[in-house]
């Protein structure tokens, strides 16, 4: 009998640790069925040539069609000026309609000298309504035909709770929305329709192959200001059936999209649908609820002050309101995931956790997204809970500087924790929260190792972790808190045959050249999903 394929000559690091090395990998029926396949003949058998061959990479935080639609907007990323933004808006614009949006993404105010003002965006896109996300996703920047839209101008619109429409000191707005702010914006773009979205997931994903990932975890869908339509959960499926989804999805629906049911203690969707539901391509996560904002956008709830502002950031809601949703989706039988990057917000979510066992006790892996400010004493008490967070290590390189600067130095060592929770026996599950900070996991794996900020800084030396350990967030403990550790993660006989084939051992490079290793072929299920013509496999 001959197997599907044969990968041989490879330096196998399987991240089993039964089984860590090996030379060869079989893979029949998308299946591993042996390491070390020496007495196996396969109908395809490629020589890696020594190249390494790993678990394929996952991504437990980011939010794939909003980057997806992302690569079709003006990119704002990189610029140092606000003039060389208004260049940008000024370009699109000129190839537009005149009542066309001019949507762009991915701005920085700390590298550009702040936030773009509505009327200088006015004069930049002649007359054209403009949308400006902000990196951080928590704001929006519009200019004044938005503004009249929405009513903020004539002052019709009432701002939703935990968000602001930031003002001037003679009361003029800006164009700069905050948080639950943007939903007034967004109403004007959303839902996007389910093919365009579609085809933004599929742009997205060819790109998530290319660096090695078989399995995201997409943070928001359905409702929110994250959120792109009712209707997303069908995109992606749309996405499927054109043969354009290259890798494994686990989806969270936002919170706003829970309701209570009959006959049920806790929230949930329709029929009953709840964390658990899907197949191995397509499966529904955790719930998300947002309890603060950013750091960078110095909206995220902290009980100090920052250092460079006269405030404590804000919650996105009531907090009562905020702990019993939670304790309804827990009841309810769901995975939560609860934003909360301020130590205020964190401890909100941990007493709310222990809360919900407290009444509804049952085995349950909730999470906190991003964890980005903590204490010793929070450290210890995600452990005593169970509650894994899920930080975002590339954010250090990408904004770390404007961070420390927020925080101060007796706080900024403690930013995007990684040691101190392995030390307290928790998992930290690789995450990028793309686009906010660039997705590709060899890059976050570096930014673990090095901890660097741009300017050269190191954030937390002790919170350093070497490489392996690295590769271990991106691969074994992404699969466990998508609770899937016992069909992938690993490169272990019976599991499913997710592999990346690297141009280098991460483990045997300086840190600095980690993140430049070259991702030679992806394959998600046995299949060829990136790198094809590379070792003659088939592209599928």
């Amino acid at each position: 009998m001959k197997v599907d394929l044969i990968v041989r000559n490879a330096a196998v690091r399987t991240l089993d640790d039964a089984h860590p090395l090996a030379r060869s990998v079989a893979v029949h029926h998308g299946r591993i069925v042996a390491l070390d396949a020496d007495g196996l003949r396969g109908e395809t058998e490629v020589d890696a040539q020594g190249a390494a061959l790993v678990p394929g990479f996952g991504d437990a935080h980011n939010h794939m069609a909003w980057f997806g639609q992302s690569l079709a907007e003006v990119d704002l990323r990189g610029l140092t000026s606000l003039d060389q933004l208004y260049t940008r808006v000024a370009e699109r614009a000129a190839t537009l309609a005149p009542d066309s949006f001019v949507i762009g993404a991915g701005y920085d105010d700390t590298a550009i000298g702040g936030h773009p003002h509505r009327q200088a965006l006015d004069r930049a896109a002649d007359g054209r309504p403009v949308v400006l996300k902000h990196r951080s996703g928590h704001v929006t920047t519009v200019n004044t035909p938005v503004l009249g839209r929405i009513g903020v101008l004539d002052g019709s619109v009432a701002v939703p709770e935990g968000g602001v429409v930031v003002r001037d000191d003679e009361g003029e707005p800006t164009g700069t929305l905050e948080e639950q702010a943007q939903n007034l914006a967004s109403a004007l773009l959303v839902p996007v329709a389910t093919d365009e979205l579609a085809t933004a997931i599929g742009a997205a994903s060819a790109v998530y192959a290319a660096e090695g990932l078989t399995h995201v975890t997409e943070c928001g869908i359905g409702g929110g200001w994250i959120g792109r339509s009712p209707r997303e959960l069908a995109a992606y499926q749309l996405a499927r059936d054109r043969g354009d989804l290259r890798t494994r999805v686990q989806l969270m629906p936002v919170a706003d999209t829970l309701h209570a049911l009959a006959g049920d203690d806790g929230v949930g969707l329709d029929l009953g649908l709840r964390t658990g539901f899907g197949d191995a391509v397509l499966r529904i996560g955790a719930v998300k609820i947002f309890l603060d904002g950013s750091l960078v956008a110095r909206t995220a709830a902290m009980h100090d002050e920052f250092c460079d502002r006269h405030s404590h950031g804000y919650l996105q809601s009531d907090p009562d309101a905020m702990r019993e949703l939670i304790v309804s989706a827990h009841a309810g039988g769901w995975q939560v995931a609860a934003h909360a990057i301020g130590d205020r917000a964190i401890d909100l979510a941990l007493d709310t956790f222990a809360q919900a066992q407290g009444r509804h006790p049952r085995p349950a892996r909730h999470r906190i997204e991003h964890a980005a400010v903590t204490s010793p004493a929070q450290v210890a008490r995600m452990a005593e809970l169970g509650v894994t967070p899920v930080p975002q290590a590339r954010f250090l390189a990408e904004f770390g500087d404007t961070m420390a600067a927020a925080l101060g130095p007796d706080r900024a060592d403690g930013l995007y924790r990684h040691a101190s929770f392995l030390r307290a026996g928790l998992r930290v599950p690789g995450s990028s929260d793309r686009p906010v900070a660039a997705g590709a996991p060899l890059l976050g794996m570096q930014s673990m190792v090095q901890r660097l900020a741009a300017s050269g800084t190191v954030l937390g030396p002790d919170e350093r972790v070497d490489a392996l350990a690295a590769l271990r967030a991106y691969t074994v403990d992404t699969a466990w808190i998508a609770g899937e550790e016992h069909e992938r993660g690993s490169l272990t006989p019976g599991k499913r045959a997710d592999l990346t084939l690297l141009g280098d051992d991460v483990t045997a490079v300086p840190a600095d050249r980690i993140g430049g290793i070259e991702v030679l072929a992806t394959l998600v299920g046995g299949r060829c999903v990136h790198g094809a013509t590379t070792f003659g496999l088939e592209e599928s």
